[in-house]
This record gives C-alpha cells, structure tokens and sequence, in this order.
C-alpha cells in the first residue's frame, strides 16, 4: 500500500510540472517543434557587468581598460564542464552606439549561473594582424560560437572599422588563441560580397551526447545569417563560406520582416541553430518597428526574441515561425543602459547538466540568461 501510494505522488508531481511546463509554454506563445520555455533565474541576473580590468592594447600602445564601459551580447560554449560565455565587451574611448572599441571577452561558470573565473585581457580583439584595417577601431563584436566533434571551436564575429560591418570567421582550440581568417565571404562569387554589410550568423549544430557540436546538412555546413532578413551560406571547410544566391548573384532572402509583428524592423539570427528530429530550429532576434507598421504591444524599436522552424531536407524552406515572442524585455537592466528601448539579444545557447542555457544582451549594457528543462528530440 505504501509503495502504491508513493508511485501515486510521484505520477501526481509530474503531471503537476509537465501542466506547469506547458503553461509557461502557452505565455511564450511557444509550439511543440520550439526550445523552451525558458525561465529567469532569480537573483541572478545580470551575471556580468563592466569591471575596470586593464590589458596592454597593442595598437593604443597603452594599458587601458577595456571593459568599463558596458558588457553585452555573449555566445556561449561548453568546454569540458564548464559553460565559457564570450562576451562583447566595450571601452569608453566614445560616445554613442559603435563609437567606441569593442573586444570580446571570457568568462566562466560550472552551474551556468554564477560566474567563477574571467580572463584578465580580451581574447579576440583588434591587434596589430591581418585584419587590422577592418577591426580597428571599432572591434570586433557579437559572436556566436560553436564547436566541431574534433574539438575546434569556430567563432563568428563582427568586424566593425566605423565604415563597414563584415561578418568574420576565427578558430580556436582552446578558447584563448585565435586564428583569424578574415571576411566570411571574402571569396564568394569572385569577391562580390567581400565589402558589402554583413554580419550575425548561426551554423547549424546538433545535440550529440549530450552536448551541441557543429553538423552538416546535406553534405555541407550550413549557417543562417543577417539583420534585415533571414540568409543562407555552406562551406567546406567553416572558414570560406558561399551565401545562397540566385541566378544573378544576388541574395535569395529565406525570411523577412512582418509587418504588425514583433519583428516588423528586423530579423537577426541567433545563437547557433539547432537540428532537431522536427526541424532546425533558428533563434533569432525580432526588432519591433515604430508606429503603425510594428505590433504596439510591445515597445517601439525593442528587441524580443523569436524562432524559426526550418525543413531539415530543404534547410532553406520556412515550415513554421512564432507570432509572438518568447522573451521581451522586464527587469529594468533590460530596458536602461545604452538602449532603453529593450534588448534581449540572444547569442549563446548551451545544453549543460540537462537545460538549455540561452545567454543574452540587455540593453546594449550587460548579460543576462534564461533557463530551460524542456528536451528536444
């Protein structure tokens, strides 16, 4: 008898969290094929903020601070046990939005809440290099990174000169030392896209032992890409990447802003995208455009964040997309700092310890993250 009755509060406590689950599935306007929902943690966030940390910056020739100004937009790897979130972390050398000098920055934490450890100097940064001319001295901005199931860790990253924004590509071993390879596409369709705006990628990844690591799609790796649309581009070998283009070489756009929708302004790509048994599934970032063309329930001009589901046969056929988002802007770190409008801006997604981690920008100004029990298949 005891033991039946045992075995009847264990079916009770989980029918009581699976109802709760879908719950808080229904308020993030969430579908079955989603990742999520996702929960803030309390007294938590923000998890990182500026310091006063100095290092030698060999194109200032000076010891400088370089992240006193604000700390935001983070990917997110995990490396052995422990989640390395590399964020985006800016000086105050100017005023106004991409009128200072971006480095990105390490930090550390084993639960995915707390941080432990963070690296004394930037890990990816303009430098006296290769790709000085289009880092300096603006920074280098957003990544997103994800791993191969050799262990390389490949980062896309924002090359920002004050003239013109280019998607980039470096790759590491070890998460302190970098190689940098330049543009994207510096090669693509005999150089077209070299020079032209570019930037916020997603390579497409799965879950494999209990841990995202970069795969193909049919034969190639594949990444979504872009701001004011939704692209598309595969490689051989995650360093040179060609976007999908039509007949003439233009731009085939897989998605586009809505107008009356969260994302009425923008549609920039996420964290690194996940293939599930449903589909890929594409986090991105929904700007919501001012007056009468952006959905008046939320903030003119916020950033929320949203999903796609994508045909994991054709990966550049839309099947499915959330109306609503599943994350806007609350507390008050998310709408101050140098955005008030709002920002949660997603870029970095781990599965550790069995949860979705999705890290995220607030306001131009700090990091943050939300959690997620929910499995995919």
């Amino acid at each position: 008898m005891k033991s039946r009755l045992i075995n009847y509060l264990i079916v009770a406590f989980a029918l009581i969290a699976l109802a709760a689950c879908q719950s808080r599935q229904l308020e993030q306007g969430l579908k079955s094929w989603a990742i999520g929902p996702f929960e803030r943690p309390e007294g938590v966030n923000p998890i990182i903020t500026p310091q006063q940390t100095t290092f030698y910056c060999p194109l200032t020739e000076d010891t400088i601070p370089w992240e006193n100004g604000d700390t935001f937009n983070p990917a997110a790897i995990v490396k052995d046990d422990t989640i390395c979130v590399l964020y985006r972390a800016e000086d105050q050398s100017g005023h106004g939005i991409g009128q200072r000098t971006s480095r990105i920055g390490l930090a550390q934490t084993t639960d995915g809440l707390n941080i432990i450890k963070k690296a004394k100097s930037p890990i990816l940064y303009p430098a006296k290099d290769s790709q000085e001319e289009l880092e300096w001295p603006g920074g280098c901005e957003d990544p997103r990174v994800a791993v191969t199931e050799d262990g390389t860790y490949v980062a896309l990253y924002t090359q920002w000169n004050r003239k013109q924004a280019r998607l980039a590509v470096a790759h590491s071993k070890d998460l302190i030392h970098w190689e940098k390879f330049g543009p994207a596409f510096k090669e693509a369709c005999n150089g077209k896209f070299a020079d032209r705006f570019s930037k916020s990628a997603s390579i497409v990844t799965k879950l494999k032992d209990g841990k995202l690591v970069v795969t193909k799609v049919n034969g190639k790796y594949l990444m979504y890409w872009g701001e004011k649309g939704v692209y598309a581009a595969t490689s051989e070998d995650l360093i040179n990447w060609e976007p999908l283009v039509d007949e003439n070489q233009e731009l085939i756009p897989l998605a586009s802003p809505r107008k009356g929708y969260f994302d009425s302004a923008l549609t920039e790509c996420g964290p690194p995208a996940v293939l599930t048994d449903q589909g890929i599934v594409l986090i991105y970032n929904g700007k919501n455009k001012a007056g009468s063309e952006g959905d008046t329930t939320y903030t003119a001009n916020a950033y929320c964040a949203g999903q796609f589901l994508f045909d994991k046969e054709d990966p550049y056929k839309v099947l499915d997309r959330l109306d609503t988002p599943f994350l806007i802007p609350e507390a008050a770190f998310e709408k101050s700092g140098q955005y008030p409008a709002g920002t949660v801006f997603v870029e970095g997604l781990v599965y550790h310890q069995n949860k979705w981690f999705l890290y995220y920008g607030c306001a131009d100004s700090r990091v943050a993250v939300v959690v997620s029990k929910k499995n995919i298949q």
